[in-house]
């Protein structure tokens, strides 16, 4: 049996975070390609809720700033005083409405959690009927966790924080995860039934259940298999803690699905990014944001992709790419740059220790070592020499230049934009290009060579060069 559709799911951010010892939002630091909030709202939106809730308060400006740009269908909701779990959960019902159906708690720091598991945690909660159904898991060590005791029929019996437990009781491993499926028509009457008369004088969430329990209702719980998935992140330990579990699972999924991962442990991979069959990852490297690797590609080692294409067959070598579309069987290093902009055609090469920038290289052109290539169109077949540079800047606009197809561009070249080099045309090594060239022409553009016999012997006298030459002139008299 599928679960259904929530009525709603309510993620919890609006703590603190001292831990964190931060500027930042606790639940806006990223891992793996999106913030702790952004991978709990993607697991969230699996459900497909009828309503998307996330509680703010703390930094709620960059929060609410956040969601505008990542989530614009979650409506944040301010608990201006961070007075518990439970009044969290009121406050966003005082806002949003009473819901029929199902309603889904969880928190805004547990970035490894999975759409499957909220999905499961809802089908356990209608197929057995519970007004309440808690998230629980396992653990290792139990210590300073609230411990779940269960009825002779598995139901809840009680939450038990650690402080209070008996012997017996702290001998239980299961634990609550502090997540929950409610029946919506019956939560905010229990909500308004929480008191504060407990030691944190806050209203918590636990209290719900002994409420609804209390009225006869059936509270029911959901056993996660994976202890891990179910951690929250309350400083930057655990949170480099969960960045490495996530990438694992990450890594995981790429290699089961064909891709070849030569060495994980030094091998980061975001979220989003895609990879076909036969693609290959060689140690060091890092792909990040909308990265997609063709098949067969090979990339590494020691790469930093981000936002980038890769085609078929292609190969990328100790290069960082940004916003760039290297095409099939392309060749892209070593120690290159390739900025937003840049597309390579099938079979291009961009080599050792070059730039480029919304540059266009067609297909099979070469831009083999030590050149800046911005603002340019190179046409297919065409070899830019070393050294060269692409002179696109005035001081105060960009201009383009346009390479044709099948030209040779001499060594050391300076192409000052805005200027075209038609198809086949050749230019001398060492020229500055300013002015069009023909198709088929020859540009030379350098100050014809001038030797003065003896001017080092006469203006460095006593310098190692002027003994030198001296020596040469008596050897070859």
């Amino acid at each position: 049996m599928s679960a259904s559709r929530p009525a709603a799911v309510i993620v919890l951010a609006a703590g603190e975070g001292t831990r964190m010892k931060s500027r930042t939002s606790k639940v806006l630091h990223e891992l793996c390609g999106r913030s702790m909030l952004g991978h709990v709202l993607a697991a969230a939106r699996g459900l497909e809720p009828e309503r998307l809730v996330v509680v703010v308060g703390h930094r709620r400006e960059q929060v609410v700033a956040h969601l505008d740009e990542h989530v614009p269908e979650a409506r944040a909701v301010v608990q201006d005083e961070q007075n518990g779990t439970g009044h969290a959960v009121r406050m966003a019902l005082e806002e949003i409405g009473a819901m029929d159906g199902t309603v889904v708690v969880t928190n805004g720091d547990h970035p490894l959690l999975r759409s499957e598991t909220l999905a499961d945690l809802v089908r356990t909660h209608e197929d057995e009927g519970n007004a309440v159904t808690v998230l629980t898991t396992e653990m290792p060590d139990a210590t300073g966790y609230g411990r779940m005791i269960r009825a002779g029929d598995g139901s809840v019996e009680a939450i038990v924080e650690h402080k209070d437990a008996s012997a017996e009781q702290r001998a239980v491993n299961e634990i609550n995860v502090g997540m929950y499926a409610f029946d919506g028509s019956l939560l905010e009457d229990a909500l308004k039934r929480v008191t504060t008369d407990n030691a944190g004088g806050e209203e918590y969430l636990t209290d719900v259940v002994a409420i609804l329990r209390g009225d006869g209702h059936r509270a029911g719980a959901h056993l996660v298999a994976d202890w891990v998935e179910t951690q929250g992140v309350n400083d930057r330990v655990q949170l480099a803690q969960a960045r490495r579990q996530l990438n694992d699972r990450i890594l995981e999924a790429h290699m089961r699905a064909g891709v070849t991962i030569v060495d994980p442990a030094s091998t980061w991979i975001d979220v989003q990014v895609t990879a076909e069959p036969d693609a290959e990852v060689l140690p060091g490297t890092q792909l990040h944001g909308a990265t997609h690797l063709g098949a067969g590609a090979r990339v590494g080692p020691g790469c930093t992709l981000t936002d980038t294409r890769v085609g078929a067959d292609a190969v990328v070598v100790n290069a960082v790419c940004v916003g760039a579309e290297i095409g099939p069987e392309a060749s892209v290093g070593p120690y290159a740059y390739l900025r937003p902009g840049t597309r390579l055609a099938g079979k291009a090469k961009v080599g050792t220790y070059v730039e480029t920038k919304n540059a266009d290289v067609g297909e099979g052109a070469k831009v083999p070592h030590l050149t800046y290539v911005g603002d340019a169109e190179i046409g297919a077949g065409s070899n830019i020499g070393a050294s060269s540079v692409f002179v696109n800047y005035d001081g105060v606009e960009k201009h383009r230049s346009v390479i044709g197809s099948h030209v040779r561009v001499g060594s050391d070249n300076m192409i000052v934009a805005p200027v075209t080099v038609g198809d086949g045309a050749y230019t001398a090594a060492g020229s500055v290009i300013v002015q069009d060239v023909p198709p088929g022409a020859m540009a030379v553009a350098r100050a014809r060579q001038r030797n003065v016999e003896g001017w080092v012997e006469r203006r460095r006298a006593g310098t190692a060069s002027a003994e030198a030459a001296r020596r040469a002139r008596d050897e070859a008299e």
